[in-house]
């Protein structure tokens, strides 16, 4: 019997807000998790080294290429397992260009557009396999990219999956203190992220950084648990984790229709 790599393995830990998702009428998109800063987690490079048996991540580019090549299967075929009987899904590969050249953004804009008005949910991630800049982060990271497709898109609403309950920082107590609302995100702010504690660690200074780029377009952002099953509702309803309020006037009342 098999071992189910570590990074497939996660997405399953998810699988209660991938139903949640699923049973919801609104649109949906999903960008995919990734390795960024010697994390493993559940992108297309990840998914490949765990696939290929290799110990660890490759160090030249055509082996990282490889790598991802076989992640992407392995991930779209965990994607389609999850929303099995639910939702149809679509793959998009992104490099840069499709953001900086103004017919591929429009490009995109429409397919996107026609996906979501037939009830797919596409799941978006950068082209690691044939694009080599990709593999140094064009992005940045993937919650970087998913700001910029919800502002491609118009969203509504942008909510950052984590593993913990949102944006935490030290406290007077052993207990680190939930930041509920973050009107403007401050160095003050990040500098909070960049001690030796678990709890700001790589990951949620990029997530700060999406939540501006998002709010700042005019995009509703949650950071959220993905690991609580009520977690897609509750983070929507202001009930949880931590909000960043749109800097621009919305285009129309909060609600809870597209996300990414």
């Amino acid at each position: 019997m098999s071992q189910r790599p570590r990074g497939l393995a996660e997405l399953d830990a998810f699988d209660a807000v991938f139903t949640a998702l699923a049973h919801r009428s609104r649109r949906t998109i999903l960008t995919v998790l990734h390795a960024r800063g010697g994390e493993m987690t559940s992108g297309a490079i990840a998914a490949g080294i765990a696939s290929l048996g290799l110990t660890k991540r490759p160090g030249d580019v055509p082996a990282m290429q490889a790598c991802a090549a076989v992640g992407q299967s392995r991930l779209m075929h965990t994607y389609e397992r999850l929303f099995f009987g639910k939702k149809v899904v679509a793959q998009l590969l992104l490099s840069s260009d499709d953001f900086t050249s103004p017919l591929r953004y429009r490009n995109l804009q429409n397919a996107l557009a026609e996906l979501l008005s037939l009830g797919v949910v596409p799941i978006v991630n950068e082209n690691d396999s044939v694009s080599v800049r990709e593999l140094v982060g064009a992005f940045g990271d993937n919650d970087e990219l998913s700001a910029l497709l919800a502002t491609a898109v118009n969203a509504d609403w942008l909510l950052l999956l984590t593993d913990v309950d949102g944006f935490l920082v030290p406290s007077r107590s052993k207990k680190p203190r939930l930041v509920r609302v973050v009107r403007k995100l401050t160095a003050a702010l990040e500098a909070q992220c960049n001690g030796k504690s678990k709890l700001g660690r790589g990951g949620m200074i990029s997530k700060l950084k999406a939540a501006k780029l998002a709010s700042e377009a005019g995009v509703h952002v949650a950071i959220v648990n993905g690991r609580n099953p009520a977690g897609i509702t509750l983070g929507m309803e202001r009930k949880i984790g931590t909000y960043f309020p749109p800097h621009s006037r919305p285009r129309h009342a909060p609600s809870h229709r597209e996300k990414c």
